[in-house]
């Protein structure tokens, strides 16, 4: 298979293997891509928001056209729309980033926003302070030379 290392056979007089697995595929844990650069979650819930966003706007479009058949029409051409225009938006928004990138913005940003979800949704094991950050060691101003006296 093309990408993959090849797997090191043992041969039968070496005896007894030491349990190690010797392959791992570094892919095994991602979700697979199935459209337009979505997962299967983040195209359940572009869908999903989409076919929301169809049957509010049918409502109104129904009303005015006295015809019941419009509220169906918009939920399908919605959900067209928002797969379509929200994989070009996720996959530009996902382009070089971890594959947790948005679950853990979505997180971060409802943990900010809204406090009170936070337990919930796990935003308590974020950092949500903000300020300057260093990775540096520095000299603190109290320490002074060694030595001096």
């Amino acid at each position: 298979m093309v990408g993959y290392p090849r797997i090191p056979r043992q041969a039968p007089d070496d005896g007894p293997g030491d349990g190690l697995v010797t392959f791992l595929p570094h892919r095994l844990n991602r979700h697979p891509v199935v459209v337009r650069g979505l997962t299967a979650d983040e195209l359940w819930a572009c869908a999903g928001l989409s076919g929301v966003a169809g049957f509010l706007a049918g409502l109104p479009v129904a009303w005015l056209t006295h015809s019941i058949a419009m509220v169906p029409t918009l939920i399908v051409v919605g959900i067209g729309i928002g797969v379509f225009a929200g994989g070009a938006l996720l996959r530009r928004q996902k382009r070089g980033r971890p594959d947790t990138w948005l679950y853990r913005q979505l997180q971060w940003r409802l943990a900010l926003r809204y406090a009170a979800l936070a337990p919930h949704v796990g935003g308590r094991q974020l950092i949500t302070c903000s300020g300057w950050w260093t990775t540096r060691r520095q000299r603190s101003s109290t320490s002074g030379r060694r030595g001096a006296g």
